[in-house]
């Protein structure tokens, strides 16, 4: 007899950003460790149809999928803790699921009854649960819902959970992920908000399983035990999960308070003695905490001031893929963010250009609109005259062209459409297929979007770092290096060392080996495709060459 399919639902208390998308992740890849087949779903409870509309400074960074869907950035956690690629189904906005369904009533699929949130809307997010499931064929579904309990927004999709428990007692478990405040003045540890997200919940009809309770320290016996008596659950089920300085450390903490049985007991099913256990992640969180040597990366972006604060989620994903290729290579990297707005206008008369030397690499990412776009021409320039190793990712690659265009070929009106389509120099000009899009105000979902193959030219750092010919990068742009300046930029001296399968569109540009160390940028996003286990082959070939400049200084 088939074992019935088991969901978990990891909801938010007290606050967010207390990181129920590491939770989750940690969760799947312990249950993956024992042998289950899991998948992760992500429900953003935005009316928004997708990520791609949000703002990154708002909403954190927007993950791209296979398949072109732009999604939220816990899916790249995800990804990278499952080891795996993430398809459509195992994210859900309300947009999407609104859209459905206003969609269908159009279409008088449901035969001229009046439509309404219940049952209509909760019955379209059971279905989208239980066919995530089955498309992944997987034995458990982990489905983190948005927000914090109280949001006005996820209500649905918790009524939709409560349902699927009433009438599945057995394979449905809740957990939230709470935060248990310390106030500087009083200096204890205080359960009271935890208790009261969870009696929220319980008014929603729904009793919690366990607490993953987050803290800046571990939580001593006594709270265990006065949120255990409080909310109704064994004391066992009340998890500690204190600030810890790496998150890969998360699941092998979680592995220690034996969450992984726990919840195969609440889930009602048997261990099993198939899994392959946690011996490699062991051994990745084992080096992360053994390195000492730095590595000093800038990142210099447009996304980081907010406020008084730093917001580096905009960047998360390159953030990682520096993390995973420095570990692999016995470094510590040590990433610095800078504003791209301190390098251009009345600042760049000011601006210490020297301070650029002390870094062992610069990074300029993916981006979008005029804002900071001189500063980081400024800083590209800088680092391709003085040699600092310079990896351009999609926009950094794009002005890494314009750059080169105004200070080597001459072309000082240099741009790109997006910012001055009457430039007399438009060496990076919008895909004629999308010039009608946006005509037609077309922006969401709009874009190039997904994986797409490219073509690798030998004798190129591009091609050292791959070893093959043919590779797959994920995009996410609406813009590219104009044909008719291809030639031209050639010719002084830049290489197109990845290029389309038919030619047409350039994927990696580059200066040889013998004029700059590392000088590289690319159309597509690399970032999307590291993994802790699998580190990106170009960052990592960006890694040894800042290794290489900071032992030669």
């Amino acid at each position: 007899m088939k074992t019935p399919h088991k969901y978990i639902f990891v909801i938010g208390g007290v606050m967010s950003g207390v990181g129920k998308g590491i939770a989750c992740s940690s969760i799947g890849t312990l249950l993956q460790a024992k042998g289950f087949s899991v998948n992760l779903l992500k429900v953003d409870p935005y009316l928004n149809v997708d990520a791609g509309t949000m703002n990154p400074t708002e909403h954190g960074e927007v993950f791209v999928i296979n398949s072109g869907l732009e999604t939220d950035q816990d899916m790249g956690n995800y990804e990278r803790f499952l080891h795996r690629d993430l398809a459509n189904d195992d994210y859900i906005t309300s947009g999407m699921v609104y859209q459905h369904v206003i969609s269908a009533e159009r279409a008088l699929k449901y035969g001229g009854h009046c439509v309404e949130a219940i049952p209509h809307i909760r019955d379209e997010i059971i279905r989208r649960f239980q066919h995530s499931a089955k498309v992944n064929q997987s034995d458990i579904t982990v489905i983190e819902i948005g927000g914090t309990v109280g949001d006005y927004q996820n209500i649905m999709f918790i009524e939709a959970a409560r349902t699927m428990k009433v009438y599945h007692p057995q394979d449905v478990v809740f957990v939230m992920v709470s935060y248990l405040p310390i106030p500087s003045k009083l200096g204890e540890m205080k359960s009271k908000p935890t208790q009261n997200a969870i009696r929220q919940l319980n008014s929603y009809g729904v009793n919690t399983d366990i607490i993953i309770a987050r803290s800046e320290v571990p939580m001593d016996h006594k709270r265990k035990e006065k949120i255990a008596v409080s909310c109704s659950l064994p004391v066992e089920n009340v998890i500690s999960a204190p600030d810890i300085e790496s998150v890969f450390d998360v699941s092998l903490n979680f592995e220690k308070d034996n969450l992984g049985n726990i919840l195969l007991k609440s889930l009602h099913m048997k261990k099993r003695s198939t899994g392959k256990g946690m011996g490699e992640w062991e051994d990745f969180a084992k080096k992360v905490k053994s390195v000492t040597k730095p590595v000093n990366i800038a990142i210099v972006g447009k996304y980081f001031n907010t406020g008084d604060f730093v917001l580096t989620d905009a960047y998360v994903s390159v953030l990682e893929a520096i993390k995973y290729s420095a570990y692999s290579l016995g470094r510590k990297p040590v990433i610095h963010t800078i504003n791209a707005r301190d390098y251009e206008g009345e600042k760049a008369k000011t601006a210490d250009f020297g301070a650029l030397k002390k870094f062992d690499g610069i990074i300029v990412p993916g981006g979008f609109g005029e804002t900071g776009i001189e500063g980081k021409l400024a800083v590209i320039k800088y680092a391709r005259e003085k040699k600092i190793p310079y990896f351009g990712l999609c926009y950094g690659m794009q002005l890494m062209i314009i750059e080169y265009a105004r200070n080597v070929l001459g072309l000082k009106d240099a741009n790109t459409a997006e910012i001055n389509p009457n430039s007399s120099a438009v060496v990076i000009d919008i895909m004629p297929d999308q010039k009608k899009k946006l005509a037609e105000g077309n922006y969401g979902g709009s874009m190039r979007l997904g994986a797409y193959e490219s073509k690798l030219k030998e004798g190129t750092i591009a091609m050292k770092a791959y070893g093959k010919e043919i590779i797959s990068e994920r995009h996410r742009h609406r813009y590219e290096v104009n044909p008719e300046y291809i030639k031209k930029i050639e010719d002084a001296g830049l290489v197109f060392s990845g290029v389309s399968p038919d030619g047409r569109l350039m994927e990696i540009a580059e200066l040889p080996k013998n004029k700059h160390p590392f000088f590289l940028g690319t159309q597509f996003h690399p970032e999307f495709l590291a993994r802790p286990l699998a580190p990106h082959p170009l960052f990592t070939e960006f890694i040894k060459v800042a290794i290489n400049k900071k032992n030669r200084n």
